[in-house]
């Protein structure tokens, strides 16, 4: 049915992914994002994960400056990425399970799966970064730690967070793996991805934030969810594609996507794309 109405509110979201500090980081992309948030700061800072490129103490503090200073700006919400797993400490969970995310939620954040509400909307984190599990398994052996996955523990807790958003609030999840098909990888991040969007629809869902795949991808699913994956700001883009990042308007009726590509020449982020799409919502 058609979501009711928003009360003539605005809200804007900044939606970035994949920085990969380390070997892979471009700074001057990462400045540019910064600039851009200090120039017209949005109403929420969004990072679907992958701040470092080997779950290091360095990366995950060089990361940790970033997002402190983008945090002065506006409220903002982060959630791992697999490379911010450190799974060698507890492949299929044999080791110490909790030495895993250890790093990212020294520097970064305590809580893998916040809750932030502003004014018209409410972001819920999903962590779907576990590493190397049973349940992540498959028959390729470069899915080792690639696979994102969400447990029914984990689940049966996001509907109730979901089902605790103010009236009328949008709802968002943020998390890392990308539940559509790349079009150039041509792969789905998530174990269960129809399945799972098909849950986040019945939860009144409107928006999945996510990256992982390193190509920026928007579209509207047949349960009326607006998927945004944002490209990677580092050098590892997808067939050489620009780095991006997205900006989310929601407004009475609609969803407003604009991606904000880097243009090399003027060292700065540039409309690259515009979509629009009805708000509709299943619960």
């Amino acid at each position: 049915m058609q979501i009711s109405n928003f009360d003539g509110k605005v809200i804007r979201i900044l939606h970035a992914s994949d920085l990969h500090f380390g070997a892979p980081v471009v700074m001057e992309q990462i400045e540019g994002l910064v600039a851009d948030i200090k120039k017209n700061p949005p109403d929420l800072v969004a990072f679907s994960g992958d701040f470092s490129q080997r779950a290091r103490a360095a990366e995950f503090q060089a990361a940790s400056l970033v997002i402190r200073e983008v945090e002065q700006f506006a409220p903002t919400i982060t959630v791992p990425g697999n490379h911010d797993v450190a799974w060698w400490f507890a492949p299929v969970d044999i080791g110490i399970k909790w030495l895993k995310l250890a790093k990212y939620k020294k520097y970064l954040a305590a809580d893998i799966e916040p809750v932030v509400a502003v004014d018209g909307v409410t972001a819920v984190g999903l962590n779907t970064s576990h590493g190397i599990t049973v349940r992540t398994l498959t028959k390729r052996p470069r899915d080792l730690s690639i696979i994102g996955d969400v447990t029914p523990e984990q689940m049966s807790a996001l509907k109730s967070k979901l089902a605790r958003a103010e009236t009328g609030s949008a709802r968002i999840v943020v998390m890392h793996h990308n539940p559509v098909r790349g079009d150039l990888s041509q792969r789905y991040g998530m174990k269960a991805h129809k399945e799972l969007l098909e849950e986040l629809a019945a939860s009144g869902v409107e928006v999945v934030l996510c990256g992982h795949d390193h190509q920026e991808s928007i579209t509207q699913t047949h349960n009326g969810i607006v998927v945004c994956v944002a490209g990677t700001l580092s050098n590892r883009s997808r067939g050489g594609r620009p780095s991006a990042y997205n900006i989310i308007t929601i407004r009475d009726r609609v969803i407003e996507v604009e991606v904000r590509a880097w243009a090399a020449s003027a060292q700065a982020y540039k409309t690259s794309a515009n979509y629009s799409f009805p708000r509709v919502r299943n619960a």
